[in-house]
Formats: structure tokens, C-alpha cells, sequence
């Protein structure tokens, strides 16, 4: 048990495989878990039930601009302040640049970028009061790359690399680190796209990623209090830097 045990830790997208791995994780570290979802509540409601003790699991529309501070709310007068925020979250609409309607660019930058900047902007002046606190976004290779579900997606991940930068920067005295992991074409999700194949072909190391080992690094970079204003790429070697 280090940094992480008796922390009240929020994480979005709960459903999904990163979400549910990182939760795993982070419940074997000893923090008390609120666990989000959008559209998947059952298996987020068998999840928390399995991880046990009084780890909550509750349902928001993160592409309502309001519902970011209600589900911040719940948390707390559940659970007390959120001291670990893991914006997890996403939203994938694969799309060709020409055919990008903007009630899909408006929908998928609310998800993907304007929810965890209303979660971050909720959570981080507790955590500065408090003098502890982790954020942690969930990013894409697509941000460095563009990737291959489009401008869209590609342009709501790398506006997360701006949110960390620009919190890391300002809070890095106060005991709060900001950081991001970029996974890349990760197995066990919903945001696969395209032909499986010709996918696995683009990863240097020849096959796809899993959940766990990206949530193996994501409690890496919670349990590091020296780590702050990076982002982290699991992504197989296709984006070396």
C-alpha cells in the first residue's frame, strides 16, 4: 500500500477494458473507487460489485456540459473529495476528414476533451487545498500521429496534451502531478477501428496491446509523485520519441 491507499479515486469509462483494468488496479492499491459510465451501467454495476467494499458506480452523459459537476458531486457526498482523477472516458466515431459532420466533432470534443477539462477544473483546487492529487488523462497515439479515426478524435486527444501542460505546470508545487498516457490499438475495447490485420501490421512489435498492460503503467504513473506534465505512450513502438 503506498500513496494511493484510502484515496478517493474517480475513473470514467468504466465499462471499457482500460477502465475496468486501471479500476482493478487501483482498487488493489487500497483507494475507494467511484466508477463512471455512459452507456454500459451493468457492467460497471458488476464490476464495483466484485471489487467490493464501498466502491460506487454511477451513471453520467458526459457529452452534457453539466453533467462533468454532477458526477463530481455524487462522488463526494458519497465518498468525500476526489483525490485521484483518471479521465478515461472517449468517444471514437471513425469518420473520413471530408465526411466529419459538426454534430460529430461537437459531440466528440465534448467527450473526449471539454468533460475531463470540467472534471480537472471540479477536482484540482481541492487537491491543491489538500496538498495531494493525482490527474491522469487518457490520450491516443492519434494525437501525436492523427491516427486513423479522424480529425475529430485526433484533435480532442492532442488538446489533452495541452490541458497537461498547462495544470502540471501550475500545481507541480502543490503535491498534485497532471500527466497523460497515448495507448495505441489496445484489444478488449470498443475503440478498435478498422480491419483487425492490416491494424495489427502498423505495430512494430506485431500484435495488439492489452487493457492491462496499460493500466499497469497508468498506476505507475498515480503511485509517482516525482512524474508530472508528461504524456506516456503504450503503443507498441509505432510512435518512438
Amino acid at each position: 500500500m503506498g500513496d494511493l491507499a484510502g484515496r478517493v479515486a474517480l475513473v470514467t469509462g468504466a465499462s471499457g477494458g482500460i477502465g475496468a483494468a486501471v479500476a482493478e488496479r487501483l482498487a488493489a492499491a487500497g483507494a475507494r473507487l467511484a466508477l463512471h459510465y455512459g452507456h454500459h451501467g451493468e457492467a460497471v454495476e458488476e464490476l464495483a460489485a466484485r471489487l467490493g467494499g464501498d466502491t460506487l458506480a454511477v451513471g453520467a452523459d458526459l457529452a452534457d456540459a453539466d453533467a462533468p459537476g454532477r458526477l463530481v458531486a455524487e462522488v463526494e457526498r458519497a465518498l468525500g473529495p476526489v483525490e485521484v482523477l483518471v479521465a478515461n472516458a472517449g468517444l471514437a466515431r471513425p469518420r473520413r476528414w471530408q465526411e466529419v459532420e459538426l454534430e460529430t466533432w461537437d459531440e466528440t470534443l465534448a467527450v473526449n476533451l471539454r468533460a475531463p477539462f470540467l472534471l480537472a477544473q471540479r477536482v484540482l483546487p481541492g487537491m491543491r487545498e489538500r496538498g495531494f492529487g493525482r490527474v491522469l488523462f487518457v490520450s491516443s497515439v492519434a494525437a501525436f500521429t492523427g491516427g486513423v479515426v479522424g480529425p475529430h478524435y485526433a484533435a480532442a486527444k492532442a488538446g489533452l496534451h495541452g490541458l497537461v501542460h498547462f495544470f502540471a505546470a501550475r500545481l507541480a508545487g502543490d503535491g498534485v502531478t497532471v500527466n497523460a498516457v497515448a495507448p495505441a490499438l489496445i484489444g478488449g475495447t470498443r475503440m478498435l477501428p478498422g480491419d483487425r490485420d492490416d491494424l495489427v501490421r502498423r505495430i512494430p512489435v506485431g500484435r495488439l496491446g492489452s487493457p492491462g498492460e496499460v493500466a499497469d503503467v497508468m498506476l505507475a504513473v498515480l503511485e509517482n509523485g516525482y512524474l508530472t506534465s508528461q504524456v506516456v505512450s503504450v503503443d507498441g513502438g509505432m510512435y518512438p520519441r
